[in-house]
């Protein structure tokens, strides 16, 4: 297949390039700059994208979008976190729906913040959207594919949880404070994290891409969510280390300002319906056993 991938730098769009690459399909990344690739390049924020007409897309990929986690947000902050998944998604799907050859399958990234904060309720696809910034965010990304969905493209949205890789995204900036002990819980450690392997994520993906009955959102979750506690102490058993430094709410709020609420101290406890109803067999069902084969202990 050809297949054209935005956020191919990303944690998860390298490793399902490289994925990609060894089931002999050929991937084509969309570059913010043409220097990289005279072929296919964008700029999401200017509204402008070139793609090579000669080149037949069967499927496109679309993963990018500003890193919600790198620093404070402020109101500026917050508009490029908006800004980039809403008018890329849009720019794209337009494109698409333009297109004389269109891909057959358009899979676009959202995530399970779509469901703002769960509690103890455990939500599904069949769940509406909950509130606040991250509910806004992803239902404002998924509602920019209409453009390909309207021109008959199937298409899919990944409403991705906490993403495991000990190459990149939250289990990396964790390892250092627990690697020298000085984990602990969050808050109350009552609230419910919904992760995932980064090898479900790349392996989902993949038979997205050949299930023409795939379409719609998809939660991209492992089955067994775990509270903030429980998901503490698994890092721990992993890493042969204590976790006994706790750091309350007061002072992740303190530390990380607007952002701790929605993405440290919310509970967001989803479940993979129709993943599950589609029979798909996860490689990672079991935290335990995701963090010792991940981290090789």
């Amino acid at each position: 297949m050809n297949i054209l991938l935005t956020g191919s730098t990303g944690l998860v769009g390298s490793a399902l390039s490289r994925h990609l690459h060894t089931q002999g399909h050929i991937v084509y990344p969309l570059y913010r700059n043409p220097e990289n690739d005279k072929r296919n390049y964008w700029y999401p924020e200017e509204g402008r994208i070139h793609l090579d007409n000669r080149i037949k897309l069967d499927a496109v990929i679309h993963l990018a979008g500003e890193n919600i986690a790198d620093s404070r947000w402020n109101e500026k902050k917050k508009l490029r976190i908006l800004s980039s998944r809403v008018n890329g998604t849009r720019l794209l799907s337009q494109k698409l729906a333009d297109l004389e050859h269109k891909p057959s399958v358009f899979i676009s990234a959202s995530a399970i913040g779509f469901y703002g904060d769960t509690g103890e309720r455990i939500a599904d696809e069949d769940d509406e959207r909950g509130t606040g910034f991250l509910s806004d965010i992803a239902t404002k990304w998924e509602a920019e594919t209409k453009s390909a969905e309207a021109a008959g493209i199937r298409t899919v949205h990944l409403r991705t949880g906490i993403v495991l890789s000990a190459d990149g995204g939250a289990l990396k900036k964790m390892l250092p404070a627990f690697k020298l002990g000085l984990g602990g819980i969050l808050g109350d450690g009552g609230q419910y994290m919904s992760w995932i392997s980064i090898d479900d994520v790349i392996h989902i993906i993949n038979r997205m891409l050949t299930h023409d009955d795939m379409s719609g959102a998809y939660n991209l979750v492992a089955p067994n969510a775990v509270t903030n506690a429980k998901f503490t102490k698994s890092l721990g058993r992993a890493l042969h280390r204590p976790t006994i430094f706790p750091m309350p709410a007061a002072i992740a709020r303190l530390l990380f300002g607007e952002m701790a609420d929605p993405l440290l101290l919310s509970s967001c406890r989803v479940a993979p319906k129709r993943l599950n109803d589609d029979r798909y067999t996860f490689i990672d069902d079991d935290l335990d056993q995701a963090l010792s084969r991940l981290l090789k202990h």
